[in-house]
Formats: structure tokens, sequence, C-alpha cells
């Protein structure tokens, strides 16, 4: 079984590197590929069992775009034949049709992959929104955190979680992310796993895995006291 880590060099701004490190200690018998940015990634001539990518710089999504774009067909097929593909904060805008610049370079489009009929808007110059964040998924109770300049808008007919508390691809829409087959792309950012052990064993089950977790009681405890703040109805779901 093999899971591969794509761009680990630059995909890791808000800690999200802390997920397959916490993936690999709960199955240290699985390959971990960690694949860089100058590489060709292992997907392309072989069938991998799951891809990720994690949260990075703005100016390193377009790297990221031009890397995958000439295997973007190989991405659809294996997303198609339900390959499981982990998508964190901003690396989710890889999987849209652009990004549209709305702050000084008004008007400027970055193509992205085209996956999906969605587009980010950014405001790079504007106070970064950063919120906590509460939903639902499949009946698993989500909970997370978010850091970003952009929003989402498009068509979302295959969301991923259902918002209770914060914000979900927009500040008007009420979902969050994207659930299609085996891919799951979201805003929430960070240790994401960490912080949702139902879900990290929802996603080994996936895999054909055990789920049992590293540290299974201790991050078990921890999900539910974070669990319990925000379902206080005098949480305070923004930030700064």
């Amino acid at each position: 079984m093999i899971v591969e880590v794509l761009y680990p060099e630059f995909g890791n701004l808000f800690g999200d590197m802390a997920n397959m490190r916490y993936l690999q200690a709960c199955a240290p018998d699985i390959e971990f590929v960690y694949t860089g940015i100058r590489s060709t990634p292992r997907f392309v001539n072989e069938r991998v069992d799951m891809l990720y990518l994690g949260s990075m710089p703005e100016r390193k999504q377009v790297m990221a775009m031009e890397q995958l774009k000439p295997h973007v067909q190989r991405l659809k097929e294996l997303i198609e034949d339900g390959v499981v593909v982990l998508a964190t904060g901003n690396a989710m805008e890889l999987f849209g049709q652009y990004i549209s610049d709305l702050g000084d370079n008004c008007g400027n489009k970055t193509e992205m992959l085209g996956l999906f009929p969605f587009h980010a808007d950014r405001k790079i110059q504007e106070i970064r929104h950063n919120s906590m964040f509460l939903g639902d998924f499949d009946g698993i109770a989500m909970v997370g955190c978010r850091s970003q300049f952009s929003f989402c808008r498009g068509e979302f007919t295959h969301p991923f979680i259902q918002v209770r508390g914060g914000c979900g691809n927009s500040p008007e829409d009420k979902t969050e992310g994207i659930h299609y087959k085996n891919l799951f792309a979201t805003y929430l950012l960070g240790p994401l796993l960490v912080l949702n052990p139902q879900f990290t064993k929802y996603l080994l089950r996936l895999l054909g895995h055990d789920d049992t977790l590293a540290f299974e009681q201790q991050a078990m405890e921890a999900y539910q006291l974070r669990l319990s703040q925000l379902e206080d109805p005098n949480a305070n779901f923004h930030i700064g």
C-alpha cells in the first residue's frame, strides 16, 4: 500500500505535514512516498492508494499547478478509480478552475487544474480570515481551523462538510469543501487528522487498513474537549 505526499517542502504552511506523520504512526506498515516539486510523481506510472497535498504559500500554488497540469488526465483516472485524495488548506484551490485576484492586480486569473466547477477569489492585500470550524460529515462531527486570503465560489454539487459553526467555502456558503468518491478537499488546515480522530479512522478504513489509532485515547479525549467547546452556544468562531 502506497501513500504519496506531494510537495512536502512547501505544502506544510500551517504544519499540515503533521497529518502524514500521524497517519504514518497509525499505519507504520504503509509505504509513504514524499515527492518533491522537481520529481515525477509516483502516481504517474503506477497506482498509489492515497495522495496528499497540504497548505502552501500562495505563490507556490502556481508552481504546484504547473507540475501537476501535465498529469491532470491521470489524476482524473485515479479519482474515478477510487484512490483516496486528501487536500487541506488552500491546496483545495488547485482542483478548481482558476484563482481570481481581487486585490491590486484585480482582474488577473491564474488557471488551476480544472477538475471541479468552482474558482477562488483572493484578496491578498486584506487581513487573513481566521476562524474556528464545526461541521458534520457522514455522522462525524468535524472540528478545525482556517486561515486564508481567499474564498471559493461556484458549483459545489459534492460538498464535504455541512457547516454548523464558522465559515463554509465562502461566508455565504453553508457547505465546506469537496467530497467526490474518495477525494476530500477542504479549507481546514494544520493537523486535521490529529484533531479529528474519527475521520482518521474513516480514512484508514477506506484504505482497507485497521483503524486503530496511535495515541487513540489521548486523541479522542482532546477531540471531545475541543468538540464540547465548539458546541457551546456561546462559542466564538472568529479569531482576531
